[in-house]
């Protein structure tokens, strides 16, 4: 087990969001910023920003790693380009109060509908329905989850078919 192996979890957040220089075994040498690390393997994730708005993802595996060379800080604009790497493009932020919204707008659907919903949660942001299933920010299809997955789909097509109408 080499030293980078024997980091801890903590050590290694260290280099998020940061650009590194990693040495690795056979004199193989990769730079980019770290997206993330491993915990168990502590395998190194490095994303590069190519043009056109492309990424290039490189893994170096942890037992490989001989040694790692922080170049840069990240600013707030490279955190937030990483942050979006792996999010679904169909995906965008809601304010609070479209959030609120939105939610508010599908109880108030649910329950004119005769389907029995409540809020869950510190804050109330998840939505329960009969019991069984939970409904998540930002409140569509996607976001919701049950165990029985009969009463799952029917909600969802519900909920895409609301969606649909909405718009």
């Amino acid at each position: 087990m080499n030293d980078w192996q024997r980091k801890s979890p903590l050590d290694w957040e260290t280099y998020m969001n940061k650009m590194v220089k990693v040495a690795a075994i056979e004199k193989q040498e990769y730079e980019g910023w770290v997206l993330t690390v491993d915990p168990v393997s502590a395998s190194i994730v490095l994303a590069t920003f190519l043009e056109n708005e492309k990424v290039s993802i490189s893994i170096v595996l942890g037992h490989a790693v001989q040694e790692v060379e922080i170049l840069k800080e990240g600013d707030d604009e490279v955190k937030q380009r990483l942050s979006c790497i792996f999010a679904p493009e169909e995906s965008k932020a809601y304010s609070p109060e479209e959030l609120e919204k939105r939610k508010n707008n599908l109880k108030t659907w649910l329950e004119t509908n005769h389907i029995p919903v409540t809020e869950q949660g510190e804050l109330g942001r998840t939505l329960c329905v009969a019991g069984v299933l939970t409904i998540d920010p930002p409140y569509g299809p996607e976001e919701c989850s049950s165990s029985n997955e009969i009463i799952l789909c029917r909600v969802q097509g519900l909920i895409q078919g609301y969606l649909e109408k909405q718009e």
